[in-house]
This record gives structure tokens, C-alpha cells and sequence, in this order.
């Protein structure tokens, strides 16, 4: 897709999974019902046009915050988690109020990283939500932080955001945050930055141009943004990165103005399991894979044998998420494996003629076959 092309396909953007940051609805930690009020409007007035919406919106920590008096953001977990349970509560209730407002529904989702590495859980996640939408419901989902640790974390909600936006075959990410977009140097530093308008979210340079900086309320930073974006772009859908404080802004983005930064994807879509396989953030294992390997593997369509492996690191079961490395330590792809970290030992260097004398149970000639490996 060209540039010139990219926002005009906005038109044909019917699902759309909106992210709410943190720091546009607290200040001080004190919710913003007016801000809610505001999104919440526009919104119901685009449902009317056809568009269905889905909400992953932060704020339950600094909605606690507020409730509790709290200045700074704690650093223990269970402290975060008991914060973000009270605010919670907060946070829904006023979504609650200004949705049914509007003679519309509203429904919770809290989901953790497990919902979307359990095959059965994905499935269930996306039915669920897919019902919602058809009985005409707002999801409003955020991540379960009362239960999440730090090793099934999602990071941030950009990187939910994006996962829902792949889950639920959404057209559209549109991340709301307290800058108007991404911009080509720091502004901080430059007075000649520039807004980035458009470009392809598969673009690595656009990790160069991304700061790391994060606020005292919320998770995530631009950088986070630009990850989503490629991430979402697995699935074909475009993100749109843009201010959530200029006035009607989901509605002006959906009509085309030139707001925010568009990241078009220009990515083949996945098909749902490799898109599934692709989502999982958290490998059990590494494998890691002499140059051949690595070379045939990254052309796509071809299985991963283990006359190519060269080591193999962490320990896994039949069945399980493996990182496939090459021996310089870049990742080339992900999958899931057909033998036990302990089996791969024993197998790694030789032809599969040889499995028999290596192993107990010979399951396939493939370690990872190339229907459930995907590329990164």
C-alpha cells in the first residue's frame, strides 16, 4: 500500500479496538469522567455509522491511586495489585454510567497472558468477545493485573491492545495517547521535530525514532506504540497512533483527517493458528540453529530438522513455544516443537533415520514443522 492510499482505507475500517492510555484519564491519579464521557460519545455516534468498537483502556492503578491519595506510582507488586483492584472498580463504574447514558451496553474483560498462550483459552477469549460485539456490547478490557506476575505479564496495554486486535480480526488499532503521534527526533531535545504522518508499520527504522520515556501513571512509551503496530500488522490491520486530548478525535481520525500517525501494515496476513503461534510473548525454550538452517527456515515453508541444531537452551516439553536463534543470538522464528528439550539433545546434529537409536518415541521427522513455525 502507498502512503496516498494508506488513510484513505480508513473507509473500509469497520472493527476497530481502541487503547486509552493511562495518562489521559488521570491526572493526579484522579479519573477524567468527562474524557470517558467524551470517548464514550463518539464512540455510540460511530456504532451508529456501523463500526464495531472494542476498549483496552488503562487507568486501573491510577484510578486507585487517586481513591487511596497516592502521589507516586509503588514498585511492589502486590501493592500495585491491590490498587489496581480498587481502581478498577472505579474506573468501570464510570465507563458504567456514561455508556448507559447513552442507551448502550457495556461488558468487562480482564484477561492475562495465559488467556492467549492456552490454545482452548484463546479460542474461548475470542468467542466471547465476538458474541459481545453481535449482542451489540462495548468490551471493556484491560489486563488482570490482581493476578498477573511479572513472568505473564503483557508489559503494557499497547502490546494487549494489539494482541485483542489479532484476536478478534479487527481492521483497526487505534492507540490514544498524550502526544500527537510519532515524531522523526526527540522533541524534547529538537525544536524542528516533526510529526511522522504515515508510514509501514513493518518500517525497523521507526524503533530508532521512538523514546523509551514513560509516565508516572502508565507502563508504556512510544516505543511500546511502534511494537504494537507491527505486531497488529500480522493480522492486515493498520494502527493509527494520535492524541486523545484534541476534540473528537476518533471521529475526525475515522474520517480521514490528517491527525496522529498512520501505520499502514503491509504484512501477509497470518492465518489464525500461526497468527496464535506468532502472539505468544513468552517461549519456554530456545533452539538454537546453524546458518543453513537459519538461511532455509527465514525463506518461509520449511520445517525445522535436527540435523541443523547446534544447541538447545531451557527445558520444554512436547508440544510447548520454542524461540528459534541463530548462533549470533537473533531470533528467526518461534513454533511449537514435537520433541522435549532433553529428546532435542539427543537428537540435534543427526538425520532423521538416526531418531530411533537416539530417543524412545519418535514422534515426526520435523522438530518444528513449517505449519506451526512463524517467522519474526
Amino acid at each position: 500500500m502507498s502512503k496516498s492510499e494508506a488513510r484513505q482505507s480508513l473507509k473500509d475500517k469497520r472493527r476497530i479496538v481502541i487503547k486509552i492510555g493511562s495518562a489521559l484519564l488521570a491526572e493526579s491519579g484522579n479519573v477524567l469522567s468527562q474524557r470517558i464521557a467524551d470517548y464514550c460519545r463518539q464512540i455510540a455516534q460511530l456504532m451508529g455509522e456501523g463500526y464495531e468498537f472494542l476498549i483496552v483502556t488503562s487507568g486501573a492503578v491510577a484510578a486507585g491511586m487517586g481513591r487511596l491519595g497516592l502521589d507516586a506510582r509503588p514498585t511492589k507488586v502486590n501493592e500495585l495489585q491491590a490498587i489496581a483492584a480498587i481502581g478498577q472498580m472505579k474506573l468501570m463504574q464510570v465507563y458504567e454510567e456514561e455508556i448507559s447514558r447513552l442507551d448502550l451496553i457495556s461488558s468487562m474483560v480482564l484477561l492475562t497472558h495465559d488467556d492467549f498462550s492456552d490454545r482452548r483459552r484463546y479460542l474461548n477469549a475470542r468467542s466471547t468477545l465476538t458474541r459481545l460485539m453481535k449482542l451489540g456490547a462495548v468490551p471493556l478490557i484491560n489486563e488482570n493485573d490482581t493476578v498477573a506476575t511479572d513472568e505473564i505479564k503483557f508489559g503494557d496495554n499497547d502490546t494487549l491492545c494489539a494482541l485483542v486486535t489479532n484476536l478478534v480480526d479487527a481492521d483497526l488499532q487505534i492507540i490514544l495517547t498524550d502526544v500527537d503521534g510519532l515524531m522523526d527526533k526527540d522533541p524534547n531535545i529538537f525544536e524542528d521535530a516533526e510529526r511522522v504522518v504515515e508510514a509501514s508499520a513493518d518500517d525497523q527504522s521507526l524503533e530508532l525514532l521512538s523514546s523509551d520515556r514513560t509516565s508516572s501513571l502508565g507502563r508504556g512509551g512510544m516505543l511500546s506504540k511502534v511494537k504494537a503496530a507491527r505486531l497488529a500488522s500480522r493480522s492486515g490491520a493498520d494502527t493509527a497512533i494520535a492524541s486523545g486530548r484534541v476534540k473528537n478525535i476518533l471521529i475526525r481520525l475515522l474520517k480521514r483527517e490528517d491527525l496522529g500517525t498512520y501505520l499502514f501494515s503491509e504484512s501477509k496476513s497470518l492465518k489464525s493458528r500461526k497468527r496464535w503461534i506468532a502472539d505468544q510473548l513468552k517461549p519456554t525454550g530456545k533452539i538454537v540453529i546453524d546458518s543453513g538452517a537459519a538461511m532455509a527456515i527465514s525463506g518461509g515453508g520449511v520445517s525445522l530438522l535436527a540435523v541443523g541444531v547446534v544447541k538447545v537452551s531451557g527445558e520444554f516439553d512436547r508440544g510447548d513455544l520454542v524461540e528459534c536463534c541463530d548462533e549470533e543470538g537473533t531470533s528467526i522464528a518461534q513454533g511449537l516443537v514435537n520433541y522435549s528439550s532433553s529428546d532435542i539433545e539427543q537428537l540435534k546434529g543427526f538425520n532423521s533415520e538416526n531418531y530411533s537409536s537416539r530417543v524412545k518415541h519418535v514422534y515426526e521427522d520435523e522438530l518444528v514443522h513449517c505449519d506451526n513455525l512463524v517467522i519474526v
